[in-house]
């Protein structure tokens, strides 16, 4: 009778032990169940194993768009204007979407009277007068942002064929215009001795910087321009896959620029005889050269139905031009000063992703 009593105590013992059990697997996995229903996961995130830097290089394309344009469009330019320079890179990609690049940037900008304007055109033959001219070779450090307009979460392995994209940062530049010196001095018929040189612009003063001028002169409290400037590069370009580790890209960025005289072209004449130099008269007033300042056409056909004058300087010296150029006058204007000068480089760049070959996963 004992040993039955303990087997059925044992056999109640084991029953209600299993049943608490199961009841306290059966709540654990509720509680598993709910947090696994709840669970969101954790954000993938740009990891820094996506996160890359690259170099490259390319070739960049130089239009101008100032006091020596065709039209008054922003992009009136002429195709003969355009020149060549290349540019150094370097970036870093940190996000899908994000890239900071830096640049360093060689490049000349250009535009000449003779070719960008029209010597009968009733809105083009002011500057065919003039006869102006400029060379202006650039070294610029830029740094810009780069923002996909689609993005890429995974690493550059996973980078799509084609990637447009918008950039936008700020350059530091040093610029230097030059223009090319005439055989003579047409005002005295005497040879230049700089004849056949490109002269630098801004140490002449062309338009009275370095000149006493009068209270009552136009160009009034002018101040020479600095040859270290600020821009701000903005545009759009497209990016292609080459390869695993190598891009090229092709992008058109604007250069707004904070003063006017990239063309060393702003403001308006002076009175030759405040200008400190045979040079310095030379290149501030062309309009009566009988050939093209850079490319030597003829211009006496036109020159002979132009109203040409000579006036007396405030020295007593004589000076002959076309009127409306090369004088003191409110209404002599040289160039217009209201707006400042813009210009566009186009870029080809071919990159490398640094790294790459280290990132790649190894199998046995």
């Amino acid at each position: 009778m004992k040993t039955q009593l303990k087997l059925i105590l044992t056999l109640v013992l084991a029953t209600v032990l299993t049943t608490g059990f199961a009841q306290i697997n059966k709540k654990q996995v509720k509680r598993k169940n709910k947090a696994m229903a709840n669970f969101k996961g954790r954000k993938n995130g740009f990891t820094k194993q996506k996160k890359y830097y690259y170099v490259g290089a390319g070739v960049v394309f130089t239009n101008y768009f100032g006091d020596i344009a065709p039209k008054s469009g922003i992009f009136s330019t002429k195709i003969a204007s355009t020149r060549p320079g290349f540019s150094i890179t370097g970036g870093y990609r940190f996000g899908p979407r994000y890239t900071v690049e830096a640049a360093l940037s060689y490049y000349t900008i250009f535009g000449d009277d003779n070719k960008a304007a029209n010597p009968t055109g009733e809105t083009s033959n002011f500057r065919y007068k003039r006869n102006l001219h400029f060379r202006n070779d650039i070294l610029e450090l830029s740094a810009v942002a780069v923002f996909d307009l689609f993005q890429n979460q995974g690493s550059y392995l996973s980078r799509v064929q084609i990637t447009p994209y918008a950039l936008i940062g700020i350059a530091g530049f040093h610029h230097n215009p030059k223009a090319l010196a005439p055989a003579t001095n047409v005002h005295t018929g005497a040879p230049l001795p700089e004849a056949g040189q490109w002269v630098k612009l801004q140490p002449l003063g062309t338009e009275g910087q370095y000149a006493d001028l009068q209270p009552s002169d136009a160009n009034y409290g002018i101040k020479p321009y600095s040859l270290w400037q600020v821009a701000i590069p903005f545009g759009l370009g497209a990016r292609y896959r080459l390869g695993e580790a190598l891009d090229i890209s092709l992008d058109i960025t604007f250069r707004y620029l904070f003063f006017d005289y990239i063309d060393d072209i702003s403001r308006n004449y002076v009175d030759l005889d405040v200008l400190d130099s045979d040079l310095a008269r030379v290149m501030s007033d062309r309009s009566v050269e009988p050939t093209a300042a850079k490319t030597g056409d003829d211009r006496t056909q036109y020159i002979a139905g132009w109203d040409v004058r000579t006036y007396t300087g405030r020295n007593g010296n004589s000076y002959t031009v076309v009127n409306g150029y090369g004088s003191e006058q409110p209404t002599n204007k040289r160039g217009g000063a209201n707006d400042n000068d813009i210009y566009y480089v186009t870029k080809i760049k071919v990159a490398y992703i640094l790294g790459s070959s280290f990132r790649k996963a190894k199998f046995r």
